[in-house]
């Protein structure tokens, strides 16, 4: 009787082991449900190793499905866990009863007593809570046979208090086994889906890829198992270079799963299932009128064993993405062709309903081609890009063989569709039949534009088609140009080559005037103000403003590649907020109607970074959500909606969620060779780091930083602002000259492009600096003025920051009252914008002159000391003298005096033995 083991799916499961633990003890029973594959066998196996490491005894009992119609199997196999030693205090007949059971366990004993057998099994359980607590773990409940149910029903209700049991079972539509065996009012336990970002972390414990996360939690639902067989099969099918919006192959062991967790339902609700997997948006009121009178019921059931999800407003959702395709699959041609037709006449939806029709039938119809070119024409109006794909893919199959311009016409359309929607799967399926045709060069380049465009954040490994896609756009300079364009962008983003990725544009651009495509050569000096301001180019507004001056109709190329979009960037680099924050507005609905994910994506990140900066930060967490619901929704490259996650919850919600989206973002942006965000995820992870304490790896990430922006040669410190993070840091790692020489050759840089937002958070750790090298008052000045130009740029939350940076100092000088009244006004700061993490830091900051190694009151728990102070206080406390101390750190003597001074300070000590007692206190 084995475990039916799960690999690894304790991955966000940890407050449910809590819970878990908690209704244990407070009851004495607890109840674990949740489908199959949803994680239940590992968090008992959790529970039940944190009791064995209390010395509790654990007898555990995992049945198979075959054991169910074995008598009393389950039984047996209980008992044969049991000691000997608990045996030998039974009476005769009950030892007998049990050695019978033993011996019989393949069948029931015509002789067996079962009363004996059930005293037997309650004194055995008595035995051993006598001699030390017991937990009782039943796992897969539901594969109990009768016999051992009832058995154990009995037993269970004569037990002391000393019997701990815990019981797991699927959901399905019968009787509940869990609660017959733990009694009513037993607390019941419902294990979760995992969150995306869950799912993320349990890929990469596996070695899959963590791009695939967002495409992998939609088809899996968040369930363990299902997720993990999609992970296998596609690094299985493609040998792990799957690209994160390929079509996810439900074969093997996912469309086993997915079949399992199907198999719980009544096989009368399947029908209306597959008729609810056929339809694009199932409602209750329309399977009733595709033919399903007890629509109702048979979802309810469904709704019992967790395939689905009933809404008030009666839409129907399935609860993994996996389960409708697998009914599909497994359901033949006749029944999908039956199930399409009946809802096309029940369907409400003109679009739809040519769709039902169309797929109804597999034989070509040019009458019928034609209606469903017209419907992909009306979704593309609705700004529905990836229905208007499917349906021009489905046109061209449907399109008779004598009309092959028709049905390459079709093709092109559906991959354009198909790349202006992020849709990977769909522009290469469109490309393959395109290529596959007589097409003509310009048909060839429009295609393989598709495939590039619809690889979002993934370029690096698509230079064949690029070779391709300019071969065939020689003799045509508008072609060349959007060719031109995408090789910008890709210089950019996957070689981080700036310098480069201008010239492209540049060249893109003369192109583009001689091909008389207006549009194409606003995009190109678009690109070409994008990348100066990068390099630092003063010049890249003029290109810009020449940009914005062309006509601007609807955008080919997506809105995130245009003058405007770039203008509301370049407003949010200068810190004009409110401009940007007023025309991202504008942008929002535009978007929203062409259709393109990605440019809906990153108007919303820009929204997060603005009213982040402005100090709104419930407004900017709820954008950042929507932009990374998107992602996963659409299928787009995770890395920049984790940075964007990230970057949200440092300031709104938690820092331990900012380091889990930071890394995830960091493994992602690795994948896909996007050195862009591999940035600014790293970026983000210092920060977190930094705020928390942790200053060696604040140093560490922060310098990987510095060296990605120096290898793509950025110059202007306003685009990623991690300079003052890495002065801050050197100065809490002990390094304040390093810091110092930092501040000051990017203080010349920012002063001369008029970067007063940058200058003035330079200017933060230029404070810290001095505060370092002992010139306190000086400090102070610098820190008290750097507030106010904060306050005048309308950055409160850099305000409050500086103000922690100003408390410390004044702890330092032992000035307690202004060290006090700048930690109370950056609370206030900080709560009023509802950045909790930091109102967290200035308000539960200690009395004392402890702080942490950002300037900032320290976060509890942080040590007060640095890493090489608190090296050197070890070394002094244990009775080493300077020269000793400076032997063994590998410095002179004057850096250990100069140490010692502020370790003095920091702990408000006077000698050694004062040292010595505050380092044993703490």
């Amino acid at each position: 009787m084995a475990a039916t083991g799960n690999a690894d799916t304790t991955v966000g499961h940890g407050e449910l082991i809590e819970t878990v633990e908690r209704a244990l003890t407070a009851h004495g029973r607890a109840v674990l449900t949740g489908p199959a594959g949803s994680g239940k066998t590992e968090v008992l196996l959790a529970v039940a190793a944190a009791a064995t490491g209390r010395r509790e005894r654990v007898l555990r009992l995992a049945p198979e499905a075959a054991d169910q119609w074995i008598p009393e199997a389950s039984a047996a196999a209980l008992l044969a866990g049991v000691p000997h030693s608990a045996l030998e205090r039974l009476a005769p007949p009950q030892r007998a009863a049990i050695a019978l059971l033993r011996r019989e366990a393949d069948a029931p004993g015509a002789g067996r007593d079962h009363v004996a057998l059930r005293l037997a099994v309650v004194e055995v359980l008595r035995t051993l809570a006598d001699r030390s607590p017991l937990l009782l773990v039943l796992d897969n409940a539901q594969w109990l046979d009768a016999e051992t149910t009832d058995l154990l029903r009995f037993a269970l209700r004569l037990t002391p208090a000393g019997v701990r049991v815990l019981v797991a079972e699927c959901v399905q539509g019968g009787a509940p086994v869990a609660e017959t065996l733990c009694g009513p009012g037993a607390p019941t336990v419902r294990v979760p889906p995992l969150g995306a970002d869950e799912v993320a972390e349990l890929l990469a414990r596996h070695g899959l890829p963590a791009r695939l996360a967002g495409r992998i939690h939609q088809a899996s639902g968040g369930n363990p198992r299902l997720a993990l067989a999609f992970g296998h099969s596609l690094a299985e099918a493609r040998d792990g270079a799957a690209h994160h919006a390929d079509t996810l192959p439900l074969s093997g062991q996912a469309r086993e799963v997915a079949r399992r967790l199907l198999a719980e339902a009544p096989a009368r609700a399947h029908r209306t299932l597959l008729l609810a997997a056929l339809a694009a948006r199932p409602t209750v009121a329309l399977l009733r009128r595709a033919g399903r009178p007890d629509a109702e019921a048979e979802l309810a059931e469904a709704e019992r064993a967790a395939l689905v999800t009933v809404r008030d407003d009666g839409a129907v959702e399935f609860t993994a993405g996996a389960l409708p395709t697998a009914l599909a699959a497994d359901a033949g041609w006749p029944e999908r062709a039956a199930g399409h037709a009946a809802l096309a006449a029940a369907v409400d939806d003109p679009v739809q309903a040519v769709r039902h029709r169309a797929l109804a039938v597999d034989t070509p119809d040019e009458e019928l081609a034609a209606e469903i070119t017209e419907a992909a024409a009306a979704s593309r109006r609705r700004g529905r890009r990836a229905l208007a794909a499917e349906l021009g893919l489905l046109a061209a199959e449907r399109t008779p063989p004598g009309r092959p311009a028709a049905e390459l016409a079709r093709l092109v359309g559906a991959a354009e569709d198909a790349g202006w929607a992020g849709r990977a799967d769909l522009a290469r399926r469109a490309a393959r039949a395109v290529l596959a045709r007589d097409a003509s060069p310009a048909d060839r380049v429009r295609a393989r534009l598709a495939v590039i465009d619809a690889a979002g954040q993934a370029l690096a490994d698509l230079d064949e088609t690029f070779a391709h896609a300019r071969a065939d756009a020689a003799a045509d300079p508008s072609l060349q140009a959007a060719v031109q364009l995408r090789i910008a962008w890709k210089l950019n983003l996957s070689d981080g080559d700036p310098v480069r990725s201008r010239a492209a544009a540049a060249e893109a651009g003369v192109l583009a005037a001689t091909g008389g495509d207006q549009v194409a050569e606003a995009m190109a000096l678009t690109v070409r103000a994008r990348m100066g301001r990068i390099l630092g180019d003063p010049a890249a507004e003029d290109i810009l403003a020449e940009a914005l001056r062309l006509p601007a109709p609807e955008v080919p190329l997506g809105m995130r590649n245009a003058p405007q979009y770039l203008a509301v960037r370049h407003a949010l680099f200068d810190d004009r907020l409110a401009d940007a924050h007023e025309q991202l507005l504008v942008l929002l609905p535009a978007v929203r109607r062409t259709g393109s994910a990605e440019d809906v994506f990153e108007v919303l990140r820009s929204l997060t970074e603005v009213e982040l900066r402005r100090g709104r930060c419930a407004a900017g967490r709820d954008h950042a959500r929507r932009a990374l619901e998107l992602t996963i929704e659409a299928g787009l490259s995770p890395g920049p909606a984790w940075y964007v996650a990230a970057t949200a919850e440092a300031t709104a919600g938690s820092f331990a969620r900012a380091t889990g989206y930071a890394r995830r973002g960091i493994q992602a942006s690795e994948e896909e060779h996007d050195q862009v965000f591999l940035s600014r995820s790293l970026f983000a992870l210092g920060q977190v780091e930094l705020a928390t304490g942790e200053t060696a790896r604040a140093v560490a990430t922060l310098r990987r930083v510095a060296e990605l922006e120096a290898a793509q040669q950025v110059v202007d410190p306003s685009v990623l602002r991690w300079h003052g993070e890495l002065a801050e840091a050197l100065v809490a790692a002990d390094a304040p000259e390093e810091a110092a020489d930092l501040v000051g050759s990017v203080r010349t840089v920012a002063l001369g492009l008029g970067r007063a937002g940058v200058v003035a958070a330079l200017d933060r750790a230029r404070g810290l600096v001095l505060s370092a090298r002992g010139e306190t008052d000086a400090a102070v000045a610098l820190l008290e003025e750097t507030a106010d130009r904060f306050d005048g740029l309308e950055l409160p939350l850099e305000r409050g920051r500086t103000l922690l940076a100003l408390a410390r100092v004044e702890r330092r000088r032992r000035r307690r009252a202004p060290a006090r009244a700048a930690l109370r006004t950056a609370a206030q700061i900080f709560a009023q914008a509802g950045a909790k993490p930091w109102t967290d830091l200035a308000t539960e900051a200690p009395a004392g002159p402890a702080a942490g190694p950002d300037g900032a009151p320290g976060h509890p728990g942080a040590a007060a000391l640095t890493e090489a102070e608190t090296r050197l206080a070890l070394l002094v406390g244990q009775g080493a003298s300077n020269q000793e101390a400076a032997d063994r750190l590998f410095v002179s003597v004057k850096t250990v005096e100069a140490r010692l001074t502020r370790i003095y300070q920091k702990l408000d000590v006077r000698s050694r033995a004062q040292l010595a007692t505050a380092l044993r206190a703490r």
